[in-house]
């Protein structure tokens, strides 16, 4: 399910709902497609990236739904001139409806500067393969002291 040169998946890559939505999910992104990017995930997702409170989500209790994905989209992904995905692990019991991925994420921004996150991110899937659930551990600090002027 990946569709960009944008994304290195060293990590298993064995068939598992919550897996191929997260590729999906990192597809659309580095693609920069919005509408795409909504249809991994169910109406009623919650996405938590990062998990608590912090610049995009000030009271830490994470982007609901469509609209509230949309607009996570505008502020946090929209600015980005590019995206470069590093998965190095990833973890989905059969039979489970989850996958936890470990990687990181090279940010570019227009004026060519960037940052790299080093972050675990959390998919869990309803019965149609949807993403119910994301949540990124990441710390924005750390995210921040990488950033390097063009």
């Amino acid at each position: 399910m990946i569709t960009s040169d944008a994304i290195t998946w060293n990590a298993p890559n064995d068939p598992h709902p919550a897996r191929t939505a997260s590729q999906r999910s990192y597809s659309a992104v580095a693609n920069g497609d919005l509408e795409e990017w909504l249809t991994v995930y169910a109406p009623h997702a919650v996405l938590e990236d990062p998990v608590g409170p912090s610049m995009f989500d000030p009271e830490g209790r994470g982007h609901h739904g469509h609209a509230g994905i949309r607009a996570f989209w505008e502020q946090a992904i929209a600015p980005i001139a590019t995206f470069e995905f590093t998965i190095t692990d990833s973890f989905a019991n059969p039979g489970s409806n989850t996958c936890a991925n470990v990687g990181s994420i090279r940010t570019a921004f227009p004026d060519g500067s960037h940052t790299t996150t080093e972050l675990i991110m959390v998919y869990v899937v309803d019965d149609d393969g949807a993403v119910a659930s994301m949540k990124a551990y990441w710390e924005p600090e750390r995210t921040m002291a990488t950033f390097t002027k063009a």
